[in-house]
Order: structure tokens, then C-alpha cells, then sequence
């Protein structure tokens, strides 16, 4: 590049009023770009620089420096002697210490006037694109340029400041300037890459500073430290297979047998540490595609700050658990995930947030991501913020967070925790505490609006993807289409099954046939939603004991019990969760402090059960009768709901285009039953295909040596029957021989 000629006569440096130098000084100046940085005018350019500690400042260009002067509190200010603005560097002498760099004024804003105006209709689908810190590489004539532009909405402050690693966590060199009046403040500092760690200081309409991470930060410092950290991805995914694949899949007519899990205690060092996202990524996926589970859950892996919270007291939305690794270890395990061919869910919380001052309480110094009225805004059973719903730049982060795991990091799902808790002003509220919506009800319609948005815009973008709503009331129309007034969601957890089933479950055989209606009820409205049977972490923590201790009797019944309970379970229409340790008959109840008990697969009896998850979950994958119409009232059909007496419930499970039906027989009372004539779909051969008493899991070994043999004849309103022996404490499976 020829370097520009100097002006013949250069002019003095643009006169700023020092009113408004105290201002870019103290960080309370909304523009600081107005100031600082390059200002052409009468054919030279004046630069400003703040160096509150500098000794000495001069700019640099190919061909020439100006020395500056200082001005007023550490501002500086020179004239290069060119018409046009070169691309200059600042050397700063500190003493006998001297740093050059470049000048972050210098630079115009990295977000566009569509981008600002999408921010302030709540419509902008790729948030995390243009708000958070993000990486930008530029060419220059003294060198490629590199560096960071951070990006924060804090529409009610005054001023904010970046303090960080590279400016020795002194926020007053670097003041960020607000881009008109969409409440975006804006920065670009050339210099800084991945692994900076930063925090935006903020002052609030009240005069306060106040330190903040950044809402859309990708990274996070592990805790108890609380900055966030700059961080530009470049994994090479390998998952191109199953992400071309995805958009054709429909997950209700689909196998889904989900292996619900938290990261941090499936397995730990010895030392008490977590596994990283490489070391995860090693095990996990062979692991669960070896049980053959069709998905995993994982609770949040959002970063938190507090452990015993279990990831659901979120600080940074944006940034997967720096307790692992970088971003890019959790991008690898879902990467093997998908090569193993298992999909991932992961736990979502946009019903609250946590309270640290840090985070995103209070962030502008007012009510900005919370809802300010304390009725609607504070979660009095979880003691948290609840997020400001009738704010449309508040449903706007929370379904571009939501699009955000889809996109970047290619989840298949996300499971919508706390659910019921949005959708009710009254929830967990006494008369009074509440105040009903515009209609006289207790319906919260700005939280159902943001359900039906970030539903309809997830599946618009991410197709093959699915929705799972933790819904625990009769709420109508959870996953029916948002286009018929529903929420839109995929599927709903059926909590109402899980505490029936329990409860039935918990109580010693002589006394189910009193409660056999309890095992029976969940018929009655299995098909008024897409469901999903949950046995997760919520039934096996905090002295309600693991699923084995649930089980009455010895320890063979209890197991007997357990076994039996899964495979009426993976029978059941709806698609079935089961939460880590349950494979393996767990003894004590979960505590995120420690690991599983793997010592349990030494025994036979406990290998038994991870034995049968595995053939219960390749006999269900199998068989597409028993998912293909889940959802179908059609596709289920009760053989004898009412053998109370005997404590035994059949069933038939249809399936489409010729699949063969399967037959489950669940018996939970102690002793077998000889003889039992069994009514049958058709007549001829039916394969025994699982039965939870054979002796490869430890059961007593009572079956039908593996196949029975319908015959013409009415039974139980069946065309057909044969008579079977049914075990003690066991459920058997029969599918048609083709």
C-alpha cells in the first residue's frame, strides 16, 4: 500500500467540551465513539485515546506517528496528518514498558440496522449471531485484523464498560457505545480470541456499577469463579448422516425409549471429578447404544453455578457446563451419540433463573429478563426469578436459545422442564398472592404465547426435532398444533401414570387386587395426548428411595417386581424414560455427589436387570406394533383389564401395514398362575419373545418354552386363545409368528 501524503499544514484536533471528556473518562458517555477513535475533518484526522495510566501515547501508520498529548483523565488526543483515516496502531508507554495495538474506536458496529431492528421486535431467530461475543476476522493494511465484538441489550442503562483479561479488569479503558435507541451497546476489540474471559459492568438508572456476565455467553469460567469467556468454535462435525436423516423423521410414530441421565454423576474420577466431555464421549455413547436406547436426556447442561441445583438454576443460557470442558466437548458427545445412532434431549428451563447478582437478575439495574410485579416475577417454591413473559425481547432470548442447542449443537429435543409452573398464575401462590389475567383467570397467556412461539419457530426451523413438556396437570391441548390453539408441543410427560403405577407397585401383592385400578386408569386418557412414562431422577432423590427400594418383599421380589414393572412399562402405549441406575437395579437413591453404583453389575441379580433393559429395549425396537401407533386409540387393545383377583393385566398392541401384534402379559402377584387361558388377537403360533422370570435374569425360570399355540375359539373377546403359564412376579411378551 503507497502511504498517503501528509497535509501541507496540519490543523489542531477537534475541540470536545470537557464536560463530555468527563463523561468518556467516568464510562458514562452513551457514545464513546462520538470521542474517541478517528475523526476526519479539514483534510486530517484527529485520534483519541483513553489511557487513564499511560505515561506516553502515540498512533502509528504505514509511513509515519503522531505523538498525542492528554487531554483530561486520561483521555489523549492527536491529529494524523493524512485526509483520510490509515490503519493505524496505538502505542502506549507505561514507564519504560511499551504495548502496541490497535484501536477498538476505529471500528464501526458489527451488528446491521435489520439485525437492531429484529432485537427490538422480538423476532430475531439467530440472536446468539449477533449478540454475546463473537469472533471476526478482517483484512488490514499493516496485517489481518482479529478480534472480538461484544454485544450486550441493556436498554435502561446509562453506561457500560468491558473489563476483561486484556485490559487488566480496569472496565475504564474500554467504554461500549449504544447503538441508537435499540438498547444494544456494542464493542469491538481487535486482539482478543477464544479463552478471554470478560464481564460487562453496567451503570444502572439508580447511578450504581454493577458487574455482570454476559446473557448470551458462549463459554463460562467454571464456578465458584463467575466471568464469562470468549470462545469461536471450530469442530468438524461428523454427524452428516444422521443430521441429513433428521428432517424426515417423525417422532411419535417412532421408537423413543429415552435413558434419562446427569452428566456429572454417571460416573466420576475417584478423586471426585467430573468426566470431561472427551472422556464422556469415549464411554457414554457405546454404553447407551449397547442397552439400546433410541435417545438420551440429559438435565441441563446449561452453566450453573450451584451443583445441587442439578442444572436447573441457570446463570449463562448460552454456554454448555464449563465443569466439562469447552463448547466443543459437548458438541463432540453429541457428535459419537449420533454415530452411536442414539439422539439427544436435553433438559431446558425457561420457566426461572437463578438470583445471583451476577447474572441476569436486575442486569440493567431494573427488571429486565424478570417480570418486575413479585406475583408474577418470583418463584415462591423454587426461589427464583420467573422470566418476563409479556416481554417480547425476553421470549425472543428464550426461543433463540431454544433454536440455539438445535442449530449449534444439533440436539434432537428439547424436554421443557417445569412446565405447569408457567402456564398458572397461581401456581404454588395462596388467594391473594396472584393476580388473574384480563380475563378474571389464572391462565399466565403471555407464558402460554411464548410456549406457542418458540414451539411453532423450533419446528418451522429444526424439522425431525421434538418438544417434551414436564406438564404434571390436565392443561388441554399440550401437544396439539399451535395452528389449533395447542401449546405445540411433541410430547407430554404423563406424571399421572408414573404416581399410579408407584403406588400400585408399592404395595405387597396380597393387597394390589384393591388398587388394580390404579395400574388400569392411565388408559382412560393415553391418547389424549402424545405421552411420555417418566421414571425420572424426581422418583429416586431426596428420601423417596431408588426405584428397587420402591418394591415390597425380599430382595429376589423386589427385583422380580422391578423387572416386571419395566417390561409392562415398555408395553404401555406411550414412549418410555428411564432415569440412570435404574438399569441397574440401584440400591441407594440418587445423590448428584457421587457416581452410580457400578459395583451392582459384579452380581448376577443386578446384571440380570441391565440385561433385560437391553433385550426389553431390542424386542420394543423390534416390534413396531408397540410403537407405531402409540398414539392411535386403535392401536392398543385391553385383553382383561379387570383379572383383579389374580393381579394379572393382558393386553394386545396393534401395529400397521401387516407388523405382527404383540401381547403383554403382566402378572404382579407372588406366585404363578398355571393354566390361564388367554384370549388372542388370531389363531397359530405366538413367540414368547421376552419373559422377565427366565433365568438369564435371574427369575425362577417359569415360561412357556418359548412359544404357545392359539386355537379357534372366543375368549375375552378375542377370536382366539390359548392356554400359557404365567410367572410369579413377571411380565411376559408374545408376538404372532408371521
Amino acid at each position: 500500500m503507497t502511504p498517503q501524503k501528509p497535509t501541507e499544514a496540519t490543523p489542531q484536533p477537534l475541540e470536545v467540551g470537557t464536560a463530555e471528556l468527563h463523561q468518556v473518562a467516568h464510562g458514562e458517555h452513551g457514545n464513546p465513539h462520538g470521542v474517541l477513535g478517528p475523526h476526519p475533518h479539514d483534510g486530517a484526522v484527529t485520534v483519541r485515546v483513553l489511557r487513564p495510566l499511560a505515561t506516553a501515547v502515540s498512533v502509528r501508520w504505514d509511513g509515519g506517528e503522531a505523538e498525542l498529548h492528554h487531554e483530561h483523565e486520561g483521555v489523549w488526543v492527536g491529529v494524523i496528518p493524512l485526509p483520510d483515516v490509515p490503519d493505524y496502531r496505538v502505542a502506549v508507554r507505561y514507564d519504560a514498558d511499551e504495548t502496541v495495538g490497535d484501536d477498538p474506536y476505529r471500528f464501526l458496529p458489527t451488528l446491521g440496522e435489520m439485525d437492531l431492528h429484529l432485537i427490538n421486535e422480538g423476532r430475531h431467530e439467530q440472536l446468539w449471531e449477533v449478540l454475546g461475543a463473537r469472533v471476526h476476522h478482517y483484512p488490514g493494511a499493516l496485517g489481518p485484523v482479529s478480534g472480538t465484538s461484544f454485544a450486550v441489550w441493556a436498554p435502561a442503562a446509562r453506561a457500560v464498560r468491558l473489563k476483561a483479561d486484556f485490559n487488566s479488569w480496569d472496565g475504564r479503558e474500554h467504554p461500549m457505545r449504544q447503538l441508537g435507541t435499540s438498547g444494544v451497546w456494542e464493542l469491538f476489540v481487535p486482539g482478543v480470541g477464544s479463552g478471554t474471559a470478560y464481564k460487562y459492568v453496567i451503570l444502572g438508572p439508580d447511578g450504581e456499577w454493577r458487574e455482570k456476565a454476559d446473557p448470551m455467553a458462549f463459554w463460562a469460567e467454571k464456578p465458584a469463579d463467575t466471568a464469562s469467556k470468549v470462545f469461536e468454535s471450530d469442530y468438524a462435525w461428523g454427524d452428516d448422516a444422521w443430521i441429513t436423516a433428521r428432517p424426515d423423521r417423525s417422532p411419535v410414530s417412532e421408537p423413543m425409549s429415552v435413558y434419562e441421565m446427569h452428566l456429572g454423576s454417571w460416573k466420576k474420577h475417584h478423586d471426585g471429578r467430573y468426566w470431561s466431555w472427551a472422556e464422556l464421549a469415549e464411554e457414554l455413547p457405546a454404553y447407551v447404544a449397547g442397552l439400546g436406547f433410541t435417545h438420551v436426556e440429559l438435565m441441563p447442561v446449561m452453566q450453573h453455578p450451584f451443583g445441587g441445583s442439578w442444572g436447573y438454576h441457570v446463570t449463562s443460557y448460552f454456554a454448555p457446563d464449563a465443569r466439562f470442558g469447552d463448547p466443543d466437548g459437548f458438541r463432540l458427545l453429541v457428535d459419537r451419540l449420533h454415530q452411536a445412532g442414539v439422539g439427544v434431549i436435553l433438559d431446558w428451563v425457561p420457566g426461572h433463573f437463578a438470583t445471583d447478582e451476577w447474572a441476569l437478575a436486575r442486569f440493567d439495574g431494573t427488571p429486565l429478563y424478570e417480570d418486575p410485579n413479585p406475583q408474577r416475577g418470583w418463584h415462591q417454591e423454587w426461589g427464583s426469578h420467573i422470566f418476563n413473559f409479556g416481554r417480547r425481547e425476553v421470549r425472543n432470548f428464550l426461543y433463540a436459545n431454544a433454536l440455539y442447542w438445535l442449530e449449534e449443537f444439533h440436539a434432537d429435543g428439547l424436554r421443557v422442564d417445569g412446565v405447569a409452573s408457567m402456564l398458572y398464575l397461581d401456581y404454588a401462590r395462596k388467594d391473594g398472592e396472584w393476580t388473574p389475567n384480563i380475563h378474571g383467570g389464572h391462565e399466565n397467556l403471555e407464558a402460554v404465547q411464548f410456549l406457542q412461539e418458540m414451539n411453532a419457530t423450533v419446528y418451522k426451523r429444526v424439522p425431525g426435532i421434538t418438544t417434551i413438556a414436564e406438564e404434571s396437570t390436565s392443561w388441554p391441548g399440550v401437544t396439539r398444533p399451535t395452528s389449533a390453539d395447542g401449546l405445540g408441543f411433541g410430547f407430554k410427560w404423563n406424571m399421572g401414570w408414573m404416581h399410579d403405577t408407584l403406588g400400585y407397585l408399592a404395595r405387597e401383592p396380597i393387597h394390589r387386587s384393591y388398587h388394580h385400578g390404579e395400574m388400569t386408569f392411565g388408559l382412560v386418557y393415553a391418547f389424549s395426548e402424545n405421552f411420555v412414562l417418566p421414571l425420572s431422577h424426581d422418583e429416586v432423590v431426596h428420601g423417596k428411595g431408588s426405584l428397587l427400594r420402591k418394591m415390597p418383599g425380599d430382595r429376589w421380589q423386589q427385583l422380580a417386581n422391578l423387572r416386571a414393572y419395566l417390561a409392562f412399562m415398555w408395553a404401555h402405549p406411550g414412549k418410555q424414560l428411564l432415569f440412570m441406575g435404574g438399569e441397574l437395579g440401584q440400591e441407594s437413591e440418587w445423590a448428584e455427589s457421587r457416581e452410580l453404583d457400578w459395583w451392582l453389575l459384579d452380581h448376577p441379580e443386578h446384571r440380570g436387570v441391565s440385561d433385560l433393559v437391553r433385550d426389553l429395549n431390542a424386542a420394543y425396537v423390534g416390534s413396531p406394533a408397540v410403537w407405531q401407533r402409540d398414539h392411535d386409540p386403535a392401536g392398543f387393545e385391553w385383553i382383561d383389564a379387570n383379572d383383579a383377583g389374580r393381579n394379572v393385566f393382558t393386553f394386545v398392541r396393534h401395529g400397521e401395514d401387516g407388523a405382527p401384534d404383540v401381547v403383554c402379559v403382566a402378572n404382579f402377584a407372588a406366585v404363578p398362575h398355571d393354566d390361564y387361558r388367554l384370549g388372542l388377537p388370531s389363531a397359530g403360533e405366538w413367540e414368547e419373545i421376552l419373559n422377565t422370570d427366565a433365568e438369564t435374569y435371574t427369575g425362577s425360570g417359569v415360561g412357556n418354552f418359548g412359544s404357545v399355540t392359539a386355537v379357534e375359539g372366543e375368549w375375552s373377546g378375542q377370536p382366539a386363545h390359548a392356554t400359557i403359564v404365567v410367572p410369579p412376579l413377571a411380565t411376559v411378551w408374545f408376538r404372532k409368528r408371521r
